[in-house]
């Protein structure tokens, strides 16, 4: 909890002294439609952070790339109906529209209808 608490303020401190992150849109990084969607009861009480285990990426295109690849891997080797993130954050400053704020993620096993999954692109074990 106290981790979520930092990153919480860190995040808003980056907003109030830089400006709000740009978003890019499923139709900018070339999102598949979902094969279906859950809506999600918001507000949530919970936010859970993920790491997508794959490389960095610096800039839109390689980020999107990554994204569409996280995609394709969730939907056809998962069965998931979609990416499995709500959010994902590049290195390059952008955050990448996954199921977006009213779609069920499927991140976790039980969270899932009282969170948003916020995924970092790369491997962050260390």
């Amino acid at each position: 909890m106290l981790l979520l608490t930092r990153v919480v303020w860190l995040l808003a401190l980056c907003a109030v002294a830089l400006g709000c992150p740009r978003i890019v849109s499923r139709r900018q990084w070339g999102a598949r439609p979902p094969k279906s969607r859950v809506p999600l009861r918001t507000p949530v009480p919970y936010v859970i952070l993920h790491h997508t285990e794959r490389n960095r990426c610096y800039s839109e295109t390689t980020c999107s790339r990554q994204v569409r690849a996280i995609q394709d891997n969730h939907m056809d080797k998962r069965g998931l109906a979609d990416i499995s993130y709500n959010f994902l954050i590049g290195e390059d400053g952008r955050v990448y529209e996954g199921r977006g704020w009213r779609t069920k993620g499927a991140h976790t096993k039980v969270f899932n209808s009282r969170s948003l999954g916020l995924a970092f692109l790369g491997t962050f074990s260390t």
